[in-house]
Formats: C-alpha cells, structure tokens, sequence
C-alpha cells in the first residue's frame, strides 16, 4: 500500500514538471534544458526558460529540439553554395529517416521594451535541390511585428539514410508529372534498397505524395528491425 502511495505521488510530481515545462532543447548528448519553446524559423529557436527570460539558440549550436511532442533535428543543408544547418522536423526514424523542413512554426521576435527601427527578417523556401532550397530576406522598417504580413514557409520533405550520402529532397509538393514521378522513384529506389515488396509498390506508384512516401519509408523501416 504504502508503495502504491509512493508511486502516486511520484506520478503526481512528474506530472507538475511536465505542466510547467514540457518542451526541451539538447545541446548535446546528456545536456539538455528544459522550458517553452515560442517558435522557429527554422535556422533558429526562440526559447523561455524558467526564470521566464527569452532565449535565442542557432540550429549550428544544439542538437535538437523537442516541441509539442515533436523532434526538430539540426541538420547541415547546402544552402546557395554555402553548407549551414537548419531545423528539420523529424517524421520518422529508422534504418530511413524521413524529415520536413517549412510550414507555419516562424518564429516571433522576442517582445522589444520600446520601438525601434529594426531588420525585419523572413525565411522563403520552395524546391530546387539542395542548392536552393530555403532562403533568408532581410529588409527594415518601423511597423511592428504584428502589423506584419504573416509568411509561410512551403513544406518541403527530405529523406535520409546513413552512409549514403547527405539529406535528399522529395519534391512531393507542387504540380505531379511523369518526369517528377520518375525522379522520386529513383531517390527511393535509391535510398529503401533490399526489398522486393517495397520496390514493387514503388514502381507500381505514377504519382507520390507525402502520406505515400511516408507509409513506404515507415513500412520499410519496420522490415528493416
């Protein structure tokens, strides 16, 4: 009896943690901080600890991140010729991993004590390869952060599988054709290798979307145990 009191007070205690603070932020392996993440923009994190300060981390300074229950990984992406690292939102993990990168997690600027003229910074993405996949845009103005227009980045999938190369992109978004079906039949081909029924539903498949191309990669991952 007197364990069962222990275990629920235990629960009762992990559970106030959990309430106060229930996002995380790993640094590294073993060091990891806990608090509430507002937002990213994707090449950074704003975060608030718990002494309620705003915190901005670089995608290049911590491991990843773990948000409203999702893990954001911090991944090195060739970005107009320049390798850097951004945030990729982690979908599903294996011998495969699948990530996205875009959506509507841009960050807000941390509240100003008073107004100022200030760059007003925007990240833009779309296909093209690794080459020019995701860009930044820095103009100024007065207008506060609430009277500016709210920009969303397009979501973008990539695919990854150790030892074969860096991160690939998966152009499931956009206008379908029979050459872009071909193109991401050949990545996955590539990348989901050593498995007859796999690569038959593959071949079989004229137009790919993200809810396809993430049931094959989880289906292969699950065989691949």
């Amino acid at each position: 009896m007197r364990s069962i009191k222990y275990l629920a007070l235990s629960l009762l205690v992990l559970s106030a943690l959990y309430s106060k603070a229930q996002d995380i932020i790993v640094i590294r392996e073993g060091n990891f901080i806990r608090g509430t993440i507002k937002a990213t923009n994707f090449s950074s994190v704003i975060f608030k600890n718990d002494a309620e300060s705003m915190v901005q981390y670089e995608a290049k300074d911590i491991k990843e991140f773990v948000w409203n229950g999702e893990t954001y990984v911090s991944k090195p992406i060739l970005i107009n010729k320049r390798m850097e690292f951004r945030f990729f939102r982690l979908l599903e993990q294996g011998t495969v991993n699948l990530y996205s990168i875009g959506g509507n997690t841009m960050a807000a600027e941390p509240p100003q004590k008073r107004a100022k003229v200030r760059p007003s910074v925007a990240v833009g993405g779309g296909t093209g390869g690794l080459g020019g996949g995701v860009g930044i845009s820095i103009g100024g103005g007065r207008r506060s952060e609430a009277d500016q227009p709210k920009r969303i980045m397009p979501t973008t999938y990539f695919i990854e599988r150790l030892g074969t190369g860096p991160l690939m992109e998966i152009p499931v978004e956009g206008v379908n054709s029979e050459g872009k079906a071909q193109h991401i039949k050949n990545i996955l081909l590539q990348k989901l290798t050593g498995s007859a029924d796999i690569s038959q539903r593959i071949n079989a498949t004229d137009t790919f979307d993200a809810s396809q191309v993430k049931s094959l990669v989880v289906d292969y991952n699950s065989i691949k145990k």
